[in-house]
């Protein structure tokens, strides 16, 4: 039986590209296919796999390029991508990699991190919000293709599995026409990247890219008013708006080594997660660690984190309940109040539950249960 992997576009460094990282290590001999690569942005893991970009591949691997142009090039580009030669096609998508061309009779399994988020949640982009008139028409034009588009391609779906609890109920709501069981499998936390250290820095530490529905805005804004050391690793498409935005006390960085992520995560005070996150991987991230997370209480963290309660040494994570200021500031006043209380063995042990061994074997075994019908 021959099995494709198929990952929208291995353009940057986030947890869907990590996750398809983990389905080449389940299946190492199973080609990548993907609508471009760029080997400079994504894992270097990537390297040593065999990608199979589509035509856009000819116009740019860069992913504001990509995001520019998706409508409609990278959509083209997208259904011609021909995967019918693979009897099973296993998908790891938030946005097109569904569309590709499969053979009828192939064992499709998509694993959805989130709904196409510009069809679904639009409202989330900038663009889109600031968006007016003719402009605006136009938007709603192409957002109600996508939506289109995107149902549709369900149809190619024989089994769906997801990240979380979150996201398997905004699959329920969207594709309502998807009557099977959606699987939760919780994505993998890479363990041997991270270490716990006692060598500790001043400073906060926010892992992300840098997207309007990420909120670092937030992050930025509160740390500017408590004069805090922040440091923001990530690269995105609000990069220069944000640097603009922040006081001295904050530093980027970005292209990072793994070497280099591993000691800037160990001797962070905490990580900040400001914003409402289909799963959340760098909250594990931070777990593997042994540092604590500050996250914004809604969405995937739910899944992943302790929050605070009565035994701080049983605890991973203080939540705040708005995305404002005064919530964030709140919370790390709380923090700086009890750090030295947390436990990092017991936050790394809380990592170690979402291991990529335990959801190589999940996968491996949903699809061998699920070739078997």
């Amino acid at each position: 039986m021959k099995l494709a992997i198929i990952h929208d576009q291995l353009t940057c460094r986030g947890g869907g590209e990590q996750v398809a990282l983990a389905f080449h290590k389940a299946f190492p001999n199973a080609p990548i296919y993907t609508l471009a690569y760029d080997s400079e942005a994504t894992y270097p893991e990537f390297k040593d796999c065999n990608i199979k970009t589509s035509w856009f591949q000819k116009i740019s691997n860069k992913e504001k390029i990509v995001k520019a142009f998706f409508f409609p090039l990278g959509l083209i580009a997208a259904h011609q991508l021909d995967v019918t030669d693979h009897d099973i096609v296993l998908i790891s998508t938030t946005n097109c990699a569904k569309y590709v061309k499969i053979h009828e009779n192939a064992l499709v399994i998509c694993y959805a991190h989130n709904p196409f988020r510009l069809a679904w949640y639009p409202h989330e982009y900038e663009q889109y919000k600031q968006a007016t008139g003719i402009k605006r028409w136009i938007f709603d034009i192409v957002i109600s293709v996508l939506q289109n588009i995107d149902k549709k391609s369900l149809q190619k779906v024989d089994f769906l599995a997801t990240n979380s609890s979150i996201v398997k109920e905004r699959l329920r709501s969207i594709y309502n026409n998807y009557r099977r069981e959606i699987k939760v499998i919780s994505p993998p936390v890479n363990l041997a990247n991270f270490s716990t250290s006692k060598h500790k820095e001043d400073y906060f530490l926010v892992v992300s890219r840098l997207e309007s529905y990420k909120r670092v805005d937030l992050v930025i804004d509160t740390f500017n008013q408590t004069g805090l050391p922040l440091v923001i690793v990530g690269k995105g498409v609000l990069r220069d708006r944000l640097k603009k935005q922040a006081a001295k006390n904050i530093i980027f960085k970005s292209d990072l080594s793994k070497e280099r992520l591993e000691e800037i995560y160990n001797r962070a005070r905490a990580l900040i997660f400001p914003q409402l996150e289909d799963y959340g991987i760098t909250p594990l991230e931070a777990n593997a660690s042994g540092i604590p997370v500050i996250a914004f209480g809604e969405g995937g963290v739910l899944d992943t984190q302790i929050f605070l309660r009565d035994d701080i040494k049983c605890s991973t994570a203080i939540f705040f309940r708005e995305q404002t200021i005064s919530s964030l500031s709140e919370a790390i006043t709380i923090f700086e109040a009890v750090e030295q209380e947390f436990d990092s063995i017991f936050i790394r042990k809380n990592a170690e539950k979402f291991s990529e061994g335990s959801f190589i074997n999940q996968i491996q075994n949903f699809i061998k249960q699920k070739n078997s019908f």
